[in-house]
């Protein structure tokens, strides 16, 4: 354990305000949204300047201090909980500045604490799109997308965090800086260090700028609500309008159990009977927008949907699709503990895997709110409990084992969006094979040979 002498170092170099030790202060950064243990961190920094974030991994570093990199905490697999007691927690919260806009060369400078809905609004002003969405988005920032490689609503048709990232500059292990990537459309000079960052889980380095690549706006967009008796032929519907060669910019997919319980909350006006609804949207230009809207339809049609609503304006549009993002925060409310996952499948499995999920429910007992982003085969299966209830817990847990058996063997991977973190590690040899587990130990390594980076994340070290 760090003694105070240590931490006064650290207040005399960031300001006592940036350095968080007292236990309460402690205790806010010792979980993250997923389902785990907390653990303690010794204390917290929040440095606010890249030089100062440089010096804090190196200082930490030096004297052999385990580190975990946070930004908001809105992670689901553990990513941000520290490791073990004496592990110090860095927070990029107070490097929240967008640097650079650039309107000619579409492309945005930014430092890994900005939120991303309040990029994405930033970069709309200059008229300009940035599309990746993930549900956290109001409060999850950009450093911790590309840790996990967020995906969101419109991945589908935008793809998702590492489709944009053009260039990073990040800190490794000993505090050295590290540059990669550029902003230009094509650039490769050395390794692809910004891929091998993304989606790293603050396992190989300390992010501490990120160029990202912009898009005009799409010239329209339409939306439609889709309704179905059950869940299977919702299911049977995605898959029917991939298999049109027809790609929504958003195809999202709630039961019943989640329109009702959405409803309730939101008032939005949602059909309380349908057995599942898929919200989709599609943008582009004006004429192909009208051909694409009447090929869902269609599809929709001939996949037995009993209606297909066309929001009348702006606000009810807004309406559905608020009430899709609310869907985890309002299921979060109905039992003392809420295990989201995002098992994800091949979209041509979608409608097996709906039926999986459903049937594993029933056979262990359980109550699931099932919604997500059906189009890119990315579901959200999420299990109610009280984990107070050992017994009841434990019919979860091996519930999600077998809904991972299953997506695996259907082709699919243990997490779409989400992470592996310490959630999800013991399932990663399943989907890869030992040898995958060995060579990524092995890199780790070599770039953290202390092992002082978020060591037992991912594959461990």
């Amino acid at each position: 354990m760090a003694n105070q002498a240590f931490i006064n170092d650290f207040k005399a170099l960031l300001g006592a305000e940036n350095v968080f030790d007292s236990e309460a202060d402690r205790m806010s950064y010792s979980y993250d949204s997923a389902v785990l243990p907390a653990v303690m961190p010794a204390f917290v920094l929040r440095p606010t300047s890249t030089e100062h974030l440089g010096l804090c991994v190196k200082k930490l570093y030096d004297n052999g201090i385990p580190m975990t990199v946070r930004g908001a905490g809105s992670n689901l697999s553990g990513g941000t909980i520290p490791d073990v007691g004496d592990t110090v927690v860095i927070l990029t919260t107070g490097l929240n500045r967008i640097l650079e806009i650039n309107v000619n060369d579409l492309y945005a400078v930014v430092e890994p604490g900005v939120v991303t809905a309040d990029f994405a609004a930033a970069v709309s002003r200059k008229k300009l799109f940035y599309p990746p969405d993930p549900g956290s988005q109001a409060v999850s920032t950009l450093g911790g997308n590309i840790a996990e490689n967020a995906g969101g609503l419109r991945g589908l048709k935008y793809g998702v965090t590492k489709d944009y990232l053009m260039g990073i500059e990040f800190f490794d292990s000993t505090g050295e800086i590290v540059k990669s990537g550029s902003r230009t459309v094509k650039c490769v000079t050395g390794y692809n260090l910004a891929g091998l960052i993304t989606q790293s889980e603050g396992t190989l380095g300390v992010i501490s700028q990120a160029i990202f690549k912009l898009v005009p706006p799409p010239k329209a967009s339409k939306a439609l609500m889709a309704v179905f008796a059950n869940v299977q032929d919702a299911a049977e519907a995605v898959a029917g309008i991939i298999a049109a060669h027809v790609v929504p910019c958003t195809l999202e997919f709630l039961d019943n159990n989640t329109i009702v319980r959405v409803d309730d909350f939101t008032k939005a006006g949602l059909p309380r009977d349908a057995g599942a609804i898929l919200l989709i949207e599609v943008d582009g230009h004006p004429a192909q927008v009208a051909d694409d809207a009447l090929a869902v339809e269609k599809v929709l049609k001939e996949n037995r949907a009993t209606a297909v609503h066309v929001p009348k304006d702006a606000d009810e549009k807004f309406k559905l699709w608020e009430a899709r993002r609310m869907a985890l925060p309002v299921l979060a409310r109905c039992r003392p503990t809420t295990v989201l996952e995002d098992a994800t499948v091949p979209r041509s499995q979608i409608p097996a895997m709906m039926k999986a999920v459903n049937d594993i429910a029933a056979k262990y007992r359980l109550e699931v709110g099932t919604f997500g982003h059906a189009g890119d085969g990315n579901l959200h299966p999420t299990f109610l409990c009280d984990k107070r209830d050992a017994e009841e817990f434990a019919r979860v847990e091996e519930a999600i084992d077998e809904m991972f058996d299953v997506a695996i063997k259907l082709q699919g991977t243990l997490s779409g969006e989400h992470g592996i973190g310490t959630a999800k590690a013991k399932w990663m040899e399943k989907e890869t094979s030992r040898g995958t587990i060995l060579f990524s130990q092995r890199l780790r390594r070599a770039l953290d040979p202390k092992g002082l980076l978020n060591a037992s994340k991912l594959v461990g070290i």
